[in-house]
């Protein structure tokens, strides 16, 4: 069998490097080429060792673990314990994402009941399959890419759960409850009471609210413009407001002053009186995450902790 050890380094030395990159990511931290090129260059010299009579020593699991940690060492420096131990986990993360991400696409697309009886009743040995190097090639850099993906996705998930409230609104004697997210870029106000506005979407809920709310979201247009009416009582609570939009200008929305509205967040309540309300019949979250955008002025209010107990 013909061995070509200079494309098997190259390809494990670009595999280690990405790895290394791809933990950087994870931990976001900026690193510098030189120094992820050469820890790739440590990682791959178990494949070299691998060819010589060291490779009793090279192949044991003490000696791959010492290649790991020069290769953070080198890659990323030593502050602290913390910070080194953190990276060293986070690298084989990413390693056994990876693998794992190939292994399970490779054994889930093909079914081989002789390679399985191989693998089953003898060692595999060398560096062909039962993953070829061609399948490697192709389905490591769309692993790495979908890995970073789904991370980054993980991690905006987390922020905005971490700014999701709980949302309680108060009109006319009934309470309607949301979960809301507190969105910093939402700084629409009323010009004229500078009273701060909320978004909210009865899309998948319109059953529970009364006719004006509804009216008001699905038939926007109708009350701006003046040729269909509210009833008496919610004249009073009316807002007509101008904003911008990218690419529109000179916008109005309708929007509606509650009694009240109470929002819960980190066990604290905030009783914000004095806010607007726009209803909308579009959905603000795909995946219906929340339902309502919460200003962040509304946060400012009165605060009191809650007295319900919180089952998780």
């Amino acid at each position: 069998m013909v061995v070509y050890l200079d494309i098997i380094w190259m390809l494990n030395l670009l595999f280690d490097s990405l790895l290394l990159y791809l933990t950087a990511i994870f931990l976001k931290r900026k690193i510098r080429f030189w120094r992820l090129a050469a820890g790739g260059i440590i990682g791959s010299l178990i494949i070299l060792l691998s060819f010589t009579p060291l490779n009793v020593y090279s192949n044991h699991p003490v000696a791959k673990l010492f290649c790991s940690i020069m290769m953070v060492l080198v890659t990323f420096g030593y502050k602290r314990l913390s910070f080194f131990l953190k990276a060293l986990m986070t690298l084989y993360v990413s390693t056994f994402l990876i693998g794992g991400a190939l292994i399970g696409a490779h054994y889930f697309s093909q079914y081989d009941a002789k390679l399985t009886e191989q693998l089953l009743y003898s060692s595999v040995k060398g560096f062909g399959d039962p993953i070829s190097w061609l399948f490697v090639l192709i389905g490591f850099p769309i692993a790495w890419h979908f890995s970073r993906k789904n991370i980054e996705s993980m991690e905006m998930t987390k922020i905005q759960f971490e700014q999701i409230v709980q949302v309680r609104v108060e009109i006319e004697n009934e309470k309607f409850i949301f979960k809301g997210l507190v969105d910093s870029g939402n700084q629409l106000y009323d010009p004229l009471s500078r009273l701060p506005v909320m978004f909210v979407s009865i899309k998948n809920q319109m059953e529970a609210f009364p006719e004006p709310i509804k009216k008001i979201a699905f038939e926007p247009d109708s009350i701006l413009m003046g040729s269909d009416e509210l009833p008496g009582e919610w004249q009073g609570r009316l807002r007509i407001i101008p904003y911008t939009v990218v690419g529109q200008e000179h916008q109005l929305i309708a929007a509606i002053r509650p009694d009240n509205i109470i929002i819960e967040h980190n066990g604290d309540e905030y009783v914000s009186a004095k806010g607007l309300i726009a209803f909308t019949m579009q959905q603000l979250s795909k995946d219906d995450a929340f339902q309502c955008i919460v200003h962040p002025k509304m946060l400012t209010g009165p605060r009191q902790e809650t007295k319900n107990e919180k089952v998780s």
